[in-house]
């Protein structure tokens, strides 16, 4: 069974083990581990069911009191499970479908223009509404987490992505363009139950050694999900003018997709747990310990905008992510204005910004498990993420696809393998409040920028040429790089999990 009951795992449950708590009778005896039903995260954690504590355990908070039992969550007991790279890979590969269907229209902008009869921003917004959709939404889904847990938000992610999937397929004539539009709604919608999900499945599942490469793990299914968006829809779409024929080949699309979508359901069904038996890390085990049921969810959110350094990194992540959605999002159009004819091309120079940037996503994740420098590492991929920016400005116009492919591949290892780089650093800076918090305030600020950078380089594209408009988001990243060097390594989690069990 995926939830297994608490009294099966007090039966079942191994001999304590001195750690964060085994021997600070202050935090056992905190008055906020209480026996609660349904426990909210300490205020510094809220909206972090993940670590809600299971009713049994909260009795006795570290499970010490009675040596005979060791409750579901002991907390004096820090091991990981074996099931925790199922749970991030189950995830990365929603993650993967739902990323795929938000770039499935914009690899191929042209095709599904002529189609559906409507103009090339109609077709842009396919893409952006996944951007619009997260704005609103963050925070009442934060608050569905923080109330409902884990589990639960991964069930309606999946649930959600599939309803979408199948949604679109009652869109292949061409006058069926509002039906598409829900099909993508329904799908931006699922989004918000999953891109803030990396980090909290890290930190809820992994060891304090292995939290950065699970992390990147989970963005690179959200990675191999756009890389395939921008492979696979011209292979299976080709630009031909017979609209029956053109929409069979939509629909096969749809239909694999469709069928991918509700495998996933499945798989999430069975093998996505709430969280695993014993915290797998002293700064995990110690954000148990401060569970309160008293714990405001907006204290939490006021507490992380005072909070500088994080705001900071807001702002930078923001303009690098914004970035890379509004280049995903228009490539099509850039690469077909220099080489006409070459939509199967364009997707295989999306594929290798994605592919580039996920090898550099699992680089930075080892070396951040390895060296612990987030500051560092975090300003060095700014750096060459803008100067791999201005490079492929400069050579996109040359004539040379290779030259293309090379120069799009450089900027691409270092823009998209920054995004989990700004989630592991935002947990770091902002420790211990919830990550999907601090994640999904990270999310939205790319969603904003996301949305200003598309619309804006798009008309900068349409009345001035690509070069202007990928000079406009390199002084964004400029100005994202100079930022970074001002935030300040205030690595906490790294402290809390140094910290000895007497401290």
């Amino acid at each position: 069974m995926v939830n297994e009951e608490p009294n099966q795992q007090e039966r079942d449950g191994t001999p304590s083990q001195t750690s964060a708590l085994g021997e600070n009778p202050s935090l056992l005896a905190h008055p906020s581990v209480s026996a609660h039903p349904s426990v909210s995260i300490h205020p510094s954690v809220a909206a972090h069911p993940s670590s809600s504590v299971q009713p049994s355990s909260l009795d006795l908070p570290s499970g010490l009191a009675h040596p005979s039992s060791s409750g579901p969550e002991d907390l004096s007991v820090i091991k990981v499970s074996k099931r925790r790279w199922a749970v991030v890979l189950v995830f990365s590969c929603y993650s993967m479908c739902n990323a795929f269907q938000w770039i499935q229209y914009g690899s191929i902008n042209n095709i599904f223009m002529n189609f559906y009869g409507v103009s090339a921003f109609a077709i842009d917004w396919l893409s952006m509404c996944y951007m619009l959709t997260y704005i609103p939404l963050l925070l009442p889904v934060a608050w569905l987490l923080e109330k409902f847990g884990l589990r639960t938000i991964a069930l309606t992610g999946s649930a959600l992505n599939c309803l979408g999937a199948w949604v679109k397929l009652g869109s292949l004539k061409p006058h069926l363009f509002p039906v598409t539009v829900l099909g993508q709604v329904i799908c931006s919608v699922a989004q918000v139950f999953i891109l803030g999900m990396p980090s909290r499945i890290a930190s809820v599942w992994f060891g304090a050694n292995e939290v950065s490469t699970a992390c990147s793990v989970a963005v690179f299914g959200n990675q191999l999900g756009i890389a395939i968006g921008f492979l696979v829809p011209p292979v299976l779409v080709p630009n031909i003018k017979d609209q029956d024929k053109l929409a069979y080949h939509i629909s096969i699309m749809f239909y694999i997709i469709a069928g991918v979508a509700t495998l996933l359901f499945v798989l999430v069904i069975i093998v996505f747990k709430e969280k695993p038996k014993h915290p797998p890390s002293r700064a995990q085990s110690l954000s148990y310990a401060l569970a309160s049921p008293d714990a405001s969810y907006l204290s939490s959110i006021v507490r992380l905008f005072k909070n500088l350094n994080f705001v900071l990194l807001i702002i930078t992540y923001g303009l690098n992510a914004g970035a890379f959605y509004a280049l995903s999002t228009l490539l099509n159009r850039m690469v077909i204005l220099h080489y006409p004819g070459e939509e199967l091309n364009a997707g295989r120079i999306g594929l290798t910004i994605v592919i580039a940037g996920m090898l550099g996503a699992m680089i930075s994740g080892l070396w951040l498990d390895r060296t612990k420098t987030y500051k560092e590492t975090t300003l060095v991929v700014y750096i060459m993420t803008l100067v791999g920016m201005v490079v492929y400005t400069l050579t996109l116009n040359l004539g040379h696809l290779w030259v293309v492919f090379i120069t799009a591949g450089a900027m691409g290892f270092f823009m998209t393998g920054y995004l989990p780089l700004g989630f592991e650093f935002a947990v770091e800076l902002t420790y211990p409040e919830s990550e999907g918090m601090s994640s999904g305030l990270l999310n939205v600020s790319a969603q904003v920028f996301g949305i200003i950078f598309t619309i804006s380089q798009g008309q900068i594209i349409d009345n001035y040429g690509t070069k202007p408009g990928n000079i406009f988001l390199c002084a964004f990243l400029t100005l994202g790089a100079v930022l970074t060097a001002f935030i300040r390594a205030d690595l906490r989690r790294q402290k809390a999990n140094k910290e000895t069990p007497e401290n």
